[in-house]
């Protein structure tokens, strides 16, 4: 393609996007209000394979590691590469507070676990609806498309049940790339940074995650006759009470965490129950100190269960790797970024404690993963604060979480741009 092409391409693609927003924040809207946990995506992955198809793509798989979507758009112009763009599609067993019109009153009877209430309050409806714009953005543009572009749409990414497997690594071990293969993987996730601003940076983004299960067994017994019995209750209060201990076990300058999110016990108030179950996460920004946190904990839990006559099992479970931004791919995708929404809208940011799978792509692929901003919120040192007058501060998986539609234009304007930029050689394959 000549200069002119790329820059008549590139101006055709942001004219595009911007009056693909009302179809974007529709399809949002309805995402929102029907959203799926983990695993149990089945009518968003239709919408999603219907809407592909409706757009004319060259093919649309479905059912890949689960509930899974993949569309392939061949561009009318010779090219190699071959940009893939990925949303995440699931929900959160979470009461939605956002006071949205759209708000989620979903219930999941039949989830392990359950009956939860269900809401989007992690954005994935935005990533969702943002990547399927792009496809039409992109489809309706193919003539001038000198290579290929990958939509994957990824169940999961909440972490399935226990029992079962999803997520992206589950969509890499079904095959979903083994007939056509990135060679770049690119997308971005809400967050509740300023409106319209981009944060990046460059090393781990994202922290290296497990799922944590540990099992406290005792001997049950009347609520009135502990001695004759093994509560395991106080192990559990010490357990919980020395997660918050184990970052003094790694070097001061490694961001950990060991949080227990969830507690199950079977008894009633007069009845010292057998076994007491906890769920948690252990985040390490630094992947080496996953093995140490780890044996860490499972002494620490053996001992205080011990210690008490009870016993304990600690279990690690659905392992992600952490997500590094390459400076050669921040090198390459910034400054189709920075054309976009020009510099004074990009913040470098550190890596933090969440976790996000896309980090099995980007290791797989290359490619990168950006924050998006969508909420009235304003930088305070290096922290956020919310702006006077606005919606406030609501972290990703809160009830309260929401996230601005309009600004979702510049979301979708950069993902085309991006992936257009990568088939011309603008980004490293």
């Amino acid at each position: 393609m000549t200069v002119e092409d790329v820059a008549a391409t590139r101006a055709l693609l942001d004219e595009k996007a911007r009056d693909a927003l009302g179809e974007l924040i529709r399809t949002r809207h309805h995402l929102h209000s029907h959203p799926e946990l983990s695993n149990r995506e089945v009518n968003t992955s239709a919408l999603v394979a219907d809407r592909l198809r409706r757009a004319g793509l060259d093919e649309v798989r479905t059912g890949i590691a689960g509930h899974g979507v993949v569309g392939v758009l061949h561009g009318g112009r010779p090219g190699e590469r071959v940009a893939g763009l990925r949303a995440d599609m699931d929900a959160l067993p979470v009461a939605e507070a956002s006071g949205v019109e759209f708000a989620s009153t979903v219930v999941d009877d039949d989830y392990p676990g359950g009956p939860f209430p269900v809401a989007h309050a992690c954005g994935h409806d935005c990533h969702t609806s943002t990547v399927l714009s792009a496809a039409d953005v992109l489809a309706s543009v193919r003539d001038e498309l000198p290579g290929t572009v990958m939509f994957v749409f990824q169940p999961a990414e909440e972490g399935p049940p226990v029992d079962e497997v999803g997520g992206a690594k589950a969509m890499l071990d079904a095959g979903a790339f083994t007939a056509l293969r990135p060679t770049m993987m690119f997308g971005m996730h809400v967050a509740p940074l300023p409106k319209g601003v981009v944060g990046y940076g460059i090393g781990n983004q994202y922290a290296a995650s497990c799922l944590v299960r540990i099992e406290v067994v005792g001997k049950q017994v009347h609520g009135s006759t502990p001695w004759f019995g093994v509560d395991p209750m106080p192990a559990v209060a010490d357990i919980i009470s020395g997660t918050g201990q184990l970052y003094r076990q790694v070097p001061a300058t490694d961001a950990v965490t060991v949080s227990i999110g969830h507690i199950e016990d079977v008894g009633r108030f007069n009845i010292i129950g057998e076994r007491v179950t906890l769920w948690g996460t252990i985040r390490c920004l630094d992947e080496t100190d996953m093995s140490t946190v780890q044996e860490n904990l499972r002494r620490m839990a053996e001992h205080h269960a011990a210690a008490y006559g009870a016993s304990a099992v600690v279990e690690y479970l659905q392992y992600v790797p952490p997500l590094a931004n390459t400076a050669e791919w921040i090198d390459a995708i910034l400054p189709t970024v920075k054309r976009v929404i020009g510099p004074d809208r990009l913040v470098e940011m550190p890596g933090m404690l969440g976790y996000d799978d896309m980090s099995e792509f980007t290791r797989a692929f290359g490619g990168a993963y950006l924050n998006f901003g969508t909420q009235d919120t304003q930088f305070a040192g290096t922290s956020l604060a919310p702006v006077d007058g606005g919606r406030g501060l609501a972290m990703n998986h809160s009830p309260a979480f929401y996230a601005d539609d309009e600004c979702l234009v510049d979301s979708l304007r950069i993902h085309v741009q991006v992936a257009f930029d990568h088939l011309v050689g603008a980004a490293p394959a």
